[in-house]
């Protein structure tokens, strides 16, 4: 019986169409193909068989993953200045993300992100048939958050692509999909659930050049990812699927509906009630919009001067600037860096307004005699690359480079209430640029060289050039009290007095020159202190000094104070007119404060590697002992008469700043206005600023517009009002340290150098 059963069987068998053996058979090939197939192929591609499909990541850099990062620049209280980045891209820890994007990010993208390890079946099968039926768009895609964050690693890599991947498209997607389920794999096993998640979160394109959910968060919401409220999560989550379709500034409405949609599933899962989905679904996306670039953020001139030397060090320890993750930590003071583009701004809109009234109609650009000077604009537009460009292109003699020049077009420019869109040509442009006044300010603790503050300019996005470190101009008077404390370090006192009487000097090549004072008269004759001379900048004792103590010992101190630049001996010295920066002359009123110990500003404290290892610290640079504490003490006190004393070019700061508080203070203008100076010294912080136009041709036709204490002088105090109403900050009102011995400065003229220049007569004789 059971062989006739066996029979049977065999017979109905052999009765079966052909399409049922080809099917018998391809269930054959397909099991052996998931069997044995799968497996071989992802081996093959794994081990990379015979070059065709290209080198995987290696194990070690699976595990420490590589990305390029935006080196971040921090100030002293913590906060980012701005950062280096060739793709701004920032990491941030998962304690930093906050509990309703994490929430977002997985309802929307990823539900069953907790329970898969690294693949998932079910969505696989839904995209399968997705693609089937054409509604990938609505089903769903099979990548799972493991996947997504391996293609953003690795696998679009095209260094990673081998001979297959040449091909065509669908062999290259192909493998990359199979290297992206091999890497999911290993992320799993070798990471946390958290971990792939912040890392997905930090390798994700969020467009305008935002790479990473720190950076799109800091753009689009002005947020740390922390503070993202549920509708600023669903917006960037909804991003992730296309972030130029979906990002709101170039597509609201676009934004708007998908930023719906994910609020739809977390209400679907529960997350949201109905009442909160209704109420979130209608609000409008509440953007504060901001591009991050070098022209962004605090601090821009001072991240951009210090940007070769860090370039410099990243070098030569084997890190690039760019792409390091590196973070970089500063002296800069977040709250005085804003008061001080704050003063800057306030007052130089001010100072604006009124270069303009003066020169209404007219072009600021004039000669010694005070006429305009003529092909000054033509003579400028050569020096612009714009102009080489064209050059190169047209060749200088044809018309069409002045063509081009006078073309219009629209432009965007600055001006003090916000861009402003016009049509300009490049002669246009160049026209208005150069009507404006600039600007430098710096700010820095005395005590440790700290520089706390540094305004280089009006607007980093318009006027590149840095007036504080990169620009040197004649300091005017400033430069005064070098000469002061050279007399004060050859033992003479603030007491003593003199006559005001210009003394001659006989040049190296022939003829003689008297200094004036500012007024134009060669003196009154009347008697002063060394104080008070200084307090109302008389020219005319200056240069009396300066006889006395030679110039070159002038230089001398000078230098040993900080100042760098060369200075030129002549007699016209003691007046301030060999260039300087403001960076030199901040730090070397800083020596008379610390009391004779020259202290190098210093702005860079220490550089840390992604990973928070520190890589590099710095100390400030002591010169040591530029003068002795008695000598810098009577300079504080000398300075302190600008305030004090009658006549003072001081007295006019504000009662806010100079009540219950030492200050000192000294203005400084050069001859022709063309440069305007105030330095600023209290017992913990010396400041100065400088207003002029970018080309010294460029000034007020009167001297008192553009004098110091108009200009700039308003800048110092405005700032030291904000510093002192913050009571966060450590700088407060005070009174400067003392020499550690007794220093008596009562008027004792047997204590005095002889005069070896003047006796009685000659100060009573206007000739002399």
């Amino acid at each position: 019986m059971a062989v006739r059963k066996t029979a049977k069987i065999k017979e109905l068998l052999q009765r079966r169409s052909p399409w049922f053996r080809r099917a018998v058979k391809a269930i054959w090939i397909f099991f052996f193909v998931i069997t044995i197939g799968c497996p071989l192929y992802i081996v093959s591609v794994k081990y990379n068989f015979l070059g065709l499909y290209g080198e995987m990541p290696s194990l070690k850099s699976i595990e420490n993953p590589e990305n390029d990062l935006s080196s971040d620049v921090i100030s002293a209280d913590g906060v980012s200045l701005g950062r280096y980045f060739s793709y701004n891209r920032s990491q941030v820890p998962f304690n930093k993300l906050s509990p309703v994007l994490v929430k977002t990010l997985i309802t929307s993208e990823d539900i069953r992100f907790k329970e898969h390890s690294g693949l998932d079946a079910k969505a696989l099968i839904r995209a399968v048939i997705g693609a089937v039926t054409f509604r990938s768009s609505q089903i769903g895609g099979g990548s799972t958050l493991t996947q997504q964050l391996a293609k953003n690693l690795f696998t679009l890599n095209p260094e990673l692509d081998g001979s297959l991947a040449k091909l065509g498209r669908v062999p290259q997607r192909l493998i990359r999909k199979s290297k992206e389920w091999i890497i999911s794999v290993y992320l799993e096993r070798h990471f946390t659930k958290d971990e792939i998640l912040v890392m997905y979160l930090n390798t994700c394109d969020f467009d305008n050049n935002a790479l990473g959910i720190k950076v799109a968060a800091e753009t689009y919401f002005n947020k740390q990812p922390d503070k993202l409220n549920v509708q600023e999560s669903a917006v960037l989550v909804g991003m992730l699927q296309s972030p130029a379709r979906f990002n709101p500034k170039a597509h609201p409405e676009a934004s708007f509906r998908k930023r719906n949609e994910v609020l739809y599933k977390l209400f679907k899962d529960g997350y949201l009630s109905r009442a909160k989905y209704d109420s979130t679904k209608v609000l409008p996306i509440d953007m504060k919009f901001s591009v991050q670039n070098q022209n962004k953020g605090l601090a821009t001139y001072f991240r951009t001067v210090i940007t070769p030397e860090l370039s410099k060090w990243c070098k030569e320890n084997g890190y690039n600037l760019w792409e390091s993750g590196l973070k970089i930590y500063t002296t800069i003071d977040s709250r005085m860096q804003r008061y001080a583009e704050e003063a800057v701004a306030e007052q130089m809109k001010i100072q604006q307004k009124k270069f303009n009234e003066h020169w209404k109609g007219q072009n600021p650009w004039i000669d010694d005699n005070k006429r305009e000077i003529p092909g000054f604009l033509e003579s400028r537009i050569k020096q612009t690359d714009y102009y080489r460009e064209l050059v190169r292109k047209y060749g200088e003699r044809g018309d069409s480079v002045k063509i081009m020049l006078n073309l219009k077009k629209r432009m965007t420019v600055f001006t003090w209430n916000g861009e402003r869109d016009t049509v300009f040509s490049s002669m246009d442009s160049l026209r208005y640029y150069k009507h404006f006044l600039n600007t430098g300010f710096m700010s820095m603790d005395p005590n440790t060289g700290a520089v706390k503050a540094w305004v280089g300019g009006i607007n980093h996005k318009y006027f590149k050039y840095d007036h504080v470190k990169q620009g040197t101009r004649q300091p005017g008077s400033t430069f005064k009290p070098f000469v002061y404390g050279t007399a004060m370090d050859q033992g003479y006192n603030p007491n003593q007095t003199f006559l005001d009487i210009s003394p001659t000097f006989t040049l190296v090549g022939g003829g003689t020159w008297r200094p004036a004072n500012s007024d134009g008269k060669y003196g009154t004759g009347e008697k002063l202190t060394l104080r008070q001379a200084l307090a109302q900048s008389k020219n005319t004792i200056t240069a009396q000094l300066l006889q006395r103590v030679g110039i070159d010992n002038v230089v001398n101190f000078a230098k040993a104070a900080g100042i760098t630049s060369p200075l030129d001996p002549v007699p016209t010295l003691c007046l301030g007119v060999s260039d300087v920066s403001l960076y030199e002359l901040v730090g070397g009123y800083s020596t008379f404060v610390n009391l004779g110990i020259h202290t190098e500003p210093f702005y860079i404290t220490r550089i840390e590697d992604k990973n928070g290892n520190v890589v590099a610290s710095f100390s400030p640079k002591i010169h040591g002992e530029a003068m002795n504490e008695h000598t810098a003490y009577k300079m504080v006190y000398m300075l302190r008469g600008g305030v004090e004393e009658e006549g003072g070019s001081s007295q006019a700061l504000s009662k806010a700043v100079k009540e219950d508080n030492e200050v000192g203070g000294k203005t400084g203008t050069t001859s022709n206005a063309s440069d305007g100076w105030y330095m600023g010294i209290t017992h913990d912080l010396v400041s100065g600023a400088w207003v002029g136009g970018d080309e010294r041709s460029i000034h007020y036709r009167s001297w008192s517009l553009g004098q110091g204490g108009s200009t700039a002088r308003p800048i110092w105090d405005r700032y030291m009002q904000k510093v002192y109403a913050d009571r966060s900050l450590e700088y407060k009102k005070g009174q400067f340290r003392r020499p550690s011995t007794p220093l008596d400065m009562t008027l004792d003229v047997s204590q005095y150098p002889a005069d070896s220049t003047y006796d009685d007569k000659d100060y009573n004789d206007p000739n002399k």
